[in-house]
């Protein structure tokens, strides 16, 4: 009885200080980030998901925005995953959560949400990082930080958010880690976890379990990224033979994101050329809305537009309404000091003030293929910033050993792309899919993504009925 009593007494005290004190001194930090419910949404949902910051650097106070959503069902035994958008400047909850893998969605209205069956987190836990400091709701104290990001402090300020954020959600120290993204994050992701695999052969204990990372039409080698996409907008007729030799001469060794003047004013050339088409997916409406704001052929940002069911090429105007809702900061616990600031997709500040730029991460997928971690690497066959060309020339220099043919993987009993395995990589196109995979071909993409994250193969079995027309048709013909 005395048992009993006491702890009675020990729960009206806590109430008592809960009641009497700041209700968030009581609550722990992870409480404090739950989200209960956002605005515009009319649905329920049945899992948890939470939005915070974790500060990277106390002494210029610079935090880092993240918004994690846990599994669908049972997500205490999923894996965790962590997406990264690129830029390098865009923000991975615009793009990634918000029109592409994540569960909420925003109507055309810019207000309203709406739930997306294709969502990653049915397969597993999602977490969103705005990384750099000055993407999305990410800040800093020091306005002059948000001039000094490059590739090196990304990679170290991402493993430090990682190390912090594990701490404040302790059951998912030792879980099964994998990061994936697209486009500028094909740098920040296989240096993210070079600097994993580094901090935990240094570590007692191992506090991020890294199985491997998956990349989507993402920059690899600036050589190949620029002569794979010469040659995919020159062979889609997008370009002259005149303006095509031009940039092969004046564009080939140069960097991504640092251009000659000689550079850029061949790639002004060829975006007239081209006119006003998505080149993040050539194939698709684009948005007129954007039309006065075409953005130039190789200037890296995740995007400007997309889809659900029913194609909005608008779906990037449709987060710059909502996310400056300051009734949708304050759910996102987005503090009242920085309420007014505006929010964007992509920093224009942190792109034209990029620091280090790695020429290639060709050499990191060597170390951490050895390192024994699944990788794979996936293509949208319809964008025209980095093309499959591209990727399939980084892939080529990367000498590995061919495991399987090239050939079909299928969804539904149609093609969905083209895959092969190599030893250490696996290689995967998506037919018909732009720059934003997931935005295009949801459904394709998340079975890529179940594959991946279960270590199977995509299915490469052709239809029965397929088979069954084939042999129908060589009978006629004999």
């Amino acid at each position: 009885m005395a048992k009993t009593r006491g702890s009675c007494l020990f729960a009206i005290t806590i109430l008592a200080i809960a009641h009497f004190c700041n209700c968030e001194a009581v609550l722990s930090q992870k409480e404090q980030d739950k989200v209960s419910t956002l605005p515009g949404q009319d649905f329920n949902v049945s899992f948890a998901h939470y939005s915070g910051y974790v500060t990277t650097n106390e002494k210029l106070g610079r935090a880092l925005f993240y918004w994690f959503f846990e599994a669908v069902e049972d997500a205490n035994s999923k894996p965790l995953v962590l997406w990264l958008n690129g830029g390098p400047g865009c923000s991975s909850v615009a793009f990634g959560e918000a029109e592409e893998i994540g569960p909420f969605h925003i109507k055309a209205d810019g207000k309203t949400l709406y739930l997306n069956q294709y969502s990653w987190n049915q397969a597993a836990n999602i977490l969103f990082l705005d990384a750099p400091v000055g993407v999305g709701y990410s800040y800093s104290n020091t306005s002059s930080d948000l001039l000094s990001n490059g590739d090196k402090r990304t990679a170290q300020d991402s493993l430090k958010f990682l190390l912090k954020w594990v701490e404040r959600f302790p059951e998912y120290k030792g879980r099964e880690f994998y990061i994936v993204g697209e486009s500028y994050a094909g740098h920040y992701i296989p240096q993210l976890s070079e600097a994993i695999v580094k901090h935990n052969q240094g570590a007692e204990e191992s506090t991020i379990n890294l199985k491997g990372y998956m990349v989507g039409n993402g920059l690899m080698d600036d050589f190949h990224d620029r002569l794979g996409l010469f040659q995919y907008i020159w062979s889609l007729g997008f370009i002259s033979d005149e303006t095509y030799a031009l940039l092969k001469l004046q564009c080939g060794f140069e960097s991504f994101v640092h251009s000659s003047k000689a550079c850029n004013k061949i790639q002004e050339i060829a975006d007239k050329e081209i006119g006003n088409i998505d080149q993040y997916s050539v194939f698709t409406p684009a948005c007129l809305a954007n039309a006065s704001q075409t953005k130039m052929l190789l200037k890296k940002r995740p995007m400007t537009s997309r889809v659900s069911e029913q194609y909005d090429p608008c779906t990037e105007k449709h987060s710059k309404v909502y996310f400056n809702l300051p009734e949708v900061k304050t759910a996102l616990h987005v503090p009242s000091r920085l309420a007014s600031a505006k929010w964007d997709t992509c920093s224009d500040v942190v792109n034209e003030h990029w620091k280090d730029c790695s020429s290639s991460v060709l050499n990191i997928y060597h170390e951490l293929i050895a390192a024994g971690l699944r990788i794979w690497v996936f293509s949208g066959d319809a964008d025209a910033v980095v093309p499959v060309t591209s990727t399939r020339y980084s892939i080529d220099a990367l000498n590995l050993r061919p495991l399987s043919t090239y050939g079909p993987w299928y969804m539904d009993g149609q093609v969905g792309g083209w895959t092969q395995q190599y030893a250490g990589l696996n290689f995967v196109t998506v037919r018909g899919a732009g720059h934003e995979v997931p935005l295009h071909r949801p459904k394709e993409a998340l079975a890529l993504f179940k594959a991946f994250i279960s270590g199977t193969q995509l299915s490469t079995s052709k239809p029965e009925n397929s088979i069954s027309r084939d042999m129908s048709a060589l009978v006629s013909d004999s």
